[in-house]
């Protein structure tokens, strides 16, 4: 499989053939590439912060107004993918690469970041962890051929952590991951790992991820994620990140392969920039040696998409203000408990479409330390340091953790006694790490800590001719070995909907079914609720299930979605396609315009006071008609039918234009029907075009109502005159 053919769907089986021969073409990780002088020229605009463009990508929806440019910005943009099943990961990715994503982060069906030990082979490239390997090959191969297609490379990430940390390392070393969670902290505090053990593994694991160019990035931010209250453990988080620093750098980890996890701890109702720009330039004030990724606080996450996008943008103004090297993307998908493969596209547009409108935002505004903001971040940094001191002081960090230091509530140094305690000769792995013998001998790369190596040794694994670290062939690829659950039946069962004439919807995998339909339920929530499941089963769909209710009014009403599945498929080959509208050249429409004199009357009928569609369509200065030597009378809005027939007798217009943007009650049909009725009464219809516009306007509606051609949301002058000319040819005009 040489290269992607974007009109062409990614063919996974193909992607499958010949994997246990596949090796990663790159290793370490990679940044976005700056134009040549720092500043990006297009069209008109220049931007002070963007990077090199993609060969192939899908601009933001605004872009049509601007000749299609797609401004890439200076961070990296992640999106993360949790489907479960890598074959259909691979079709997301390539989806989320055309729109800007170049760190794609995989969580696994097999939980990979909640691996506490292998299931079969050894650390050193025969097996890792079930099936993994197999995932990892073959989305990595996926990337290769997409980033070409993208003409950008991406960033394949996953996690590092629980008791088989090394041995994960040395897997992703070994199949080309390029970034990845470690932080020995999470193991700690979160998985009840013990303390010596998480270490012990993290140094090993971060030696390998030093070596292969794996960048890090660590998981402070799960404090103010889990906390009672995420605001209150800020000084805690600079604390934390500071010893997964520390750790990193002492193992031999280069400052610039370790990153940040950065989450603000505080989202609306709170009078959120009061507490996330000062810890961000705290932050950005210690650190300033490494790289941030800023993400989204997913506990201040519900299940509606508008309130995580609003979020999303106000957090990505604080990465604007004060730099983030990589942006991630959150969606509600965790609370909805599907993983949308939109959302996932949704979410990198919300970063790009900040990110692009904050261009040079360092330029125009600068960060005031003087007030208010500076006290607070030397109060953070403070507290920060104080914590740090007491923590020393009673006798490190295991210590810290024995007293239920972490995760605490109160703010420091206060404390409320709910934080996180674990015993540091308890756990998971606890007393089993094994002390080195004096004469310890690896003959493999990466080893953390002392390795006795031979007299005249080189490198470590000269005497086995090479480690799969540096000979890839040498690594034993296992394939899946569930029988019952494994990609080749999964493909099996969707090849019709992926390769054949079957098309289904889906939100998260091939021929899912998966459809996600809104309600407005005039009634109180609970009521709503229920009221919206019936609706659905009657609507045909399976297992609908609420994943969202908003009240408008505690009595009024109730917005509810409602997700499903349907039974059905569609025959492609059954699909009636309207053949896409043909346009003239200027050169035959401007000829034809001049033939005829072409002269219209135009307005917005009825009671709709809508204008400026309509002066769009008409006007030489948005590419209207008049462009083309169409002379036209504007009657303007709120014309009555009666009026613009009369307008088109008395100037003898060949062609009446109207406009109706207001469809309720079917009012835009009625108008339609009415002009083209009151043309035949007034014997004028044989002689006069009769066209429509309006955003519920469609051709199809249009001529049932008898008009000669309808336009609607998105046209332009050029779909309304090539008409025009069109028409007048068919009836021998011109």
């Amino acid at each position: 499989m040489n290269k992607l053919d974007p009109k062409v769907k990614i063919d996974i089986e193909e992607i499958l053939k010949d994997l246990e021969h596949y090796h990663p073409r790159r290793k370490g990780w990679t940044w976005r590439e700056k134009p040549e002088g720092g500043v990006y020229k297009v069209e008109k605009f220049e931007f002070k912060n963007m990077t090199l463009p993609l060969k192939n990508s899908v601009p933001l929806p605004a872009a049509k107004y601007f000749n299609n440019i797609d401004p890439q910005p200076e961070p990296v943009i992640t999106t993360e993918i949790a489907s479960g099943r890598f074959e259909d990961d691979i079709r997301r990715m390539r989806m989320a690469a055309w729109h800007g994503a170049d760190h794609i982060m995989v969580i696994r069906t097999t939980g990979q970041s909640h691996i506490d030990g292998l299931l079969e082979g050894t650390p050193e490239g025969v097996g890792g962890v079930p099936i993994t390997r197999k995932q990892i090959r073959a989305s990595r191969k996926a990337c290769d051929l997409i980033e070409d297609e993208v003409g950008r490379k991406i960033n394949f990430h996953s996690y590092v952590s629980g008791v088989a940390g090394p041995e994960v390392a040395v897997l992703f070393a070994e199949e080309g991951i390029n970034g990845a969670h470690q932080d020995p902290q999470y193991n700690v505090l979160y998985r009840n790992v013990n303390m010596y053990r998480s270490f012990t593994d993290a140094a090993s694991a971060k030696k390998v991820m030093a070596d292969a160019g794996i960048f890090q990035i660590d998981g402070a931010h799960n404090a103010n994620a889990t906390a009672k209250e995420g605001w209150s453990v800020m000084p805690e988080l600079l604390v934390q990140h500071g010893l997964n620093c520390a750790f990193s750098v002492g193992v031999g980890m280069p400052k610039s392969q370790i990153g940040l996890s950065t989450v603000p701890p505080c989202a609306p109702p709170s009078p959120k920039l009061w507490y996330d720009l000062p810890y961000a330039v705290a932050l950005r004030d210690i650190f300033s040696e490494f790289k941030f990724r800023a993400q989204q606080n997913t506990r201040y996450i519900e299940a509606d998409i508008e309130e995580a996008t609003r979020t999303h943008v106000i957090d990505t103004m604080i990465s604007a203000l004060t730099h983030a090297d990589i942006q991630s993307t959150i969606t509600p998908d965790e609370g909805r408990n599907v993983p949308w493969h939109y959302n996932n596209i949704r979410g990198i547009e919300t970063a790009k479409q900040t990110l692009v409108a904050l261009d040079g935002i360092k330029e125009l505004i600068k960060i005031d330390r003087s007030g208010p903001l500076g006290e607070m971040v030397r109060d953070i940094k403070e507290r920060a340091i104080c914590l740090l001191e007491e923590m020393i002081e009673i006798g490190g960090y295991f210590a810290a953790v024995e007293k239920g230091f972490f995760v605490d509530s109160a703010r420091y140094p206060e404390r409320n006694g709910d934080g996180i305690a674990r015993d540091s000769k308890g756990g998971v792995g606890a007393g089993s790490i094994v002390e080195r013998e004096a004469d310890y001998y690896a003959p493999v790369c990466s080893v953390f800590g002392h390795n006795h190596l031979p007299a005249g040794t080189k490198k470590p694994c000269d005497l086995i001719d090479g480690c799969t670290l540096c000979k890839p062939e040498k690594i034993a690829y296992i394939d899946e070995i569930d029988q019952t659950d494994n990609c080749n039946l999964r493909l099996e069962k969707t090849v019709e909907h992926r390769k054949g004439n079957s098309i289904k919807p889906e939100a998260e995998w091939a021929g899912d079914g998966t459809v996600l339909i809104q309600l407005f339920v005039p009634e109180e929530v609970e009521i709503a609720k229920v009221a919206a499941l019936e609706m659905a089963k009657k609507m045909g769909l399976n297992d609908p299930e609420v994943i969202n209710a908003q009240v408008m009014h505690p009595s009024e009403g109730t917005f509810v979605e409602v997700k499903g599945k349907v039974g059905f498929s569609i025959d492609r080959t059954t699909l009636k396609i309207p053949p896409k509208e043909e346009i003239l050249g200027e050169d035959e429409i401007r000829a034809g315009v001049k033939k005829v004199g072409l002269t219209v009357v135009a307005g917005t009928v009825g009671e709709d006071e809508h204008s400026v569609g309509l002066r769009e369509i008409l006007d030489i200065k948005h590419g209207g008609i008049e462009k083309y030597g169409v002379k036209y009378h504007y009657l303007g809005t709120s014309v009555p039918i009666s009026k613009i027939v009369d307008a088109a007798v008395e100037t003898g217009a060949d062609a009446i234009l109207i406009s109706t943007i207001i469809s309720h009650n079917d009012v835009h049909r009625k108008n339609m029907k009415k002009l083209h009725e009151l043309c035949l009464e007034k014997g004028i219809r044989d002689k006069v075009l009769c066209m429509c516009g309006g955003t519920q306007v469609t051709r199809e509606i249009a001529k049932e109502c008898g008009m000669d051609d309808g336009f609607g949301r998105g046209s332009k002058g050029i779909h309304v005159v090539n008409s025009l000319v069109k028409c007048l040819k068919a009836k021998g005009k011109i």
